[in-house]
């Protein structure tokens, strides 16, 4: 009983300040030990934050880098990103894992190899429909493609011929051995972007208004560095009436022959189209080789089968100029040029200026078949222009001849 007597007394007897001063160090100590908990607290957060935007950043970056195919795509770029945990942490240990057990994510992404073709008026053309799955069926038949890479078909179609086309792509893509996708673009849309740049052009080959190569689509090959996406770098040109003998990979290799400066690849004429269209200038400069066949002469070119390297087109500062009306004009009455065969008659006469641009393919990628100048005024040298010696990995039925049958 005495003990807490005492207490009471020495309580009592402590003044009103000291007891305010005890409450106000309890309540400074309270408000520290406040302050680093839930100062701690926000300073994780703000951080966590910060890392999930960081991510987020990077993943959005991976996104935008060039893609052919955003849509078809994306989950499979998705795939190659970094995985992000719940905190919004980068999980480094899995992607360094799967770095060292397929290579660099560059290595992993899908190799794009591109093929187009004109797609229009299908609709209403039997024989159209015929040679296209004479074409598709051959070239699917020989192709092989390695894990990773990508056969983009593009086709340049009105409405009515896309709906054929896809009815008829369903069936034909079925014994499809490898990756192979499909993309149609609007003739119309396209017309549209090319008809400015080809416009001055159209009137020295084209054989005359509302004729099948008048419209400026004909003119795709010319300018296609300009309207397709920068992320396509190169890409080749069919025509519908071919049959393939060969793997179409082994086509695209022929990019790896382009010589400096060359932009574009393509087979030389087979018939001597070229000595008729140069016919008056080759009167006035008797010992041309313009028009002569090979191999020392220049018969001019087959748009049949054409490589086109739009990253090359696209930076060759000669190629361009040649696209200005003013050089147009000045080759062609240069030349004394009338053609119709579109985009291969401008290859030809800028071909016989400038060779250098071109890349020329062996005729055995574009066996062409037609013999209609045999028998219109040049039988005597026929041969010298239709002579291909050995196996043919492309036959080209033009001017409607019949394709040997494997």
């Amino acid at each position: 009983m005495g003990i807490p007597r005492l207490l009471s007394n020495a309580m009592a007897r402590v003044s009103t300040v000291r007891y305010y001063q005890l409450v106000l160090v309890i309540a400074a100590a309270l408000a520290v030990v406040a302050f680093y908990s839930f100062g701690s607290d926000r300073q994780n957060f703000s951080t966590t934050t910060k890392r999930i935007k960081e991510t987020h950043a990077s993943h959005n970056a991976n996104m935008n880098e060039g893609d052919l195919s955003p849509d078809t795509n994306a989950e499979q770029r998705d795939s190659k990103g970094a995985s992000v945990g719940e905190a919004g942490r980068t999980n480094t240990d899995s992607i360094n894992a799967a770095v060292k057990k397929t290579g660099t994510a560059e290595e992993q992404r899908p190799r794009y190899f591109h093929a187009l073709m004109m797609f229009t008026k299908v609709d209403t053309n039997q024989a159209l429909q015929q040679k296209f799955q004479v074409a598709m069926r051959s070239m699917l038949k020989h192709a092989r493609f390695e894990d990773g890479e990508v056969l983009t078909l593009h086709f340049v179609s009105d409405e009515p011929s896309r709906e054929i086309g896809e009815k008829m792509l369903e069936d034909l893509l079925q014994g499809a051995t490898f990756r192979c996708e499909v993309s149609f673009h609007n003739v119309k849309v396209l017309t549209e972007k090319l008809y400015p740049i080809v416009e001055a052009m159209q009137k020295h080959f084209s054989a005359g208004s509302g004729t099948y190569y008048s419209d400026a689509i004909f003119f795709l090959s010319v300018a296609m560095h300009r309207i397709m996406p920068a992320e396509i770098k190169r890409i080749v040109q069919l025509d519908l009436d071919l049959k393939y003998r060969t793997n179409i990979r082994e086509l695209f290799e022929q990019f790896n022959q382009f010589p400096a400066g060359a932009v574009i690849g393509i087979a030389r004429e087979m018939q001597p189209v070229y000595r008729h269209t140069f016919w008056a200038y080759r009167r006035e400069n008797p010992d041309s080789k313009v028009g002569d066949p090979p191999p020392g002469g220049s018969p001019g070119f087959n748009s049949g089968v054409m490589l086109l390297d739009l990253e090359a087109m696209r930076r060759s500062e000669p190629y361009n100029q040649l696209l200005e009306p003013r050089s147009v004009s000045r080759l062609a009455d240069k030349y004394r040029f009338q053609g119709h065969l579109g985009d291969q008659d401008f290859f030809t006469m800028i071909g016989m200026e400038h060779p250098s641009l071109f890349h020329v393919l062996d005729c055995a990628w574009n066996r062409q078949l037609c013999t209609w100048w045999k028998d219109h005024g040049y039988g005597d040298v026929f041969q010298l222009y239709y002579h291909c010696q050995g196996p043919v990995k492309i036959y080209h039925g033009n001017c409607n001849t019949p394709i040997p049958d494997d």
